[in-house]
């Protein structure tokens, strides 16, 4: 049984505010369709966006649609996503995904899941094969819906744990709601714009690796960059 995790309290609005330089304003950016970035989440996992985006405007140009792409056989799906990590997994995942999707939803019009509650829309999310917390909250708050769900990935798991707000044994649900009732009155874009500055945190900065401490812009808030010698990042 997973013994109860404990957070910390802290200041999340103002990480936000901190990493919000890192990345574009969400209001500015253009959105998919739920299916569409649901699509998009299922074949990104562990890889980054200029190899998964390429991949799923592939699947676009070469199957046309969500229905297109669920007519397709799996190997098919695996030759355009060739690109990303693991794409016949990936490949066997979204077919069986999609199988379901359009057993409910013949025209692939996710838009229902917005007038859902966050737990019912998770739920019918997370049903579907290879949609677990990350996907299932990215299809919800990426896309067009922009639900106020906070998408927690391996960076922000990573970050989160070394500033101390989650537990070593915290996993993606649980920071997922921690943060979200940290900051109960954040909107969709809100969440966004935290997500995608500690990803880009992850990613260049506060990486798997030995972090890069001095260039981190929540150094004075984080008990890891205080505890690691100068020169160690």
């Amino acid at each position: 049984m997973q013994r109860r995790l404990d957070f910390v309290t802290t200041d999340v609005a103002r990480w936000a505010g901190l990493l919000r330089p890192l990345s574009p304003d969400p209001a500015t950016l253009p959105r998919r369709t739920v299916i569409g970035q649901l699509i998009k989440s299922l074949i990104s996992s562990r890889t980054r966006d200029e190899v998964s985006i390429p991949a799923y405007r592939a699947l676009g140009a070469r199957f046309g649609s969500a229905a297109g792409i669920a007519r397709a056989s799996v190997a098919e799906i695996g030759q355009t996503i060739a690109a990303v990590t693991f794409p016949e997994v990936k490949a066997e995942r979204l077919a069986a995904a999609l199988a379901m999707v359009a057993a409910d939803r013949p025209d692939f019009d996710l838009a229902f899941l917005g007038e859902m509650t966050q737990g019912a829309a998770m739920a019918w999310l997370e049903r579907l094969p290879g949609v677990g917390c990350e996907v299932a909250a990215a299809a919800l708050n990426v896309s067009r819906l922009s639900c106020p769900v906070f998408v927690v990935d391996t960076h922000t798991i990573r970050i989160l744990r070394r500033l101390g707000f989650a537990g070593p044994a915290a996993d993606s649900r649980a920071i997922m709601t921690a943060v979200m009732e940290a900051v109960p009155d954040w909107t969709g874009d809100d969440f966004l714009w935290f997500h995608m500055g500690i990803k880009r945190l992850g990613q260049t900065v506060c990486r798997h690796g030995p972090p890069d401490c001095p260039r981190c812009p929540l150094r004075a808030d984080c008990p890891t960059a205080r505890a690691t010698p100068a020169g160690d990042g």
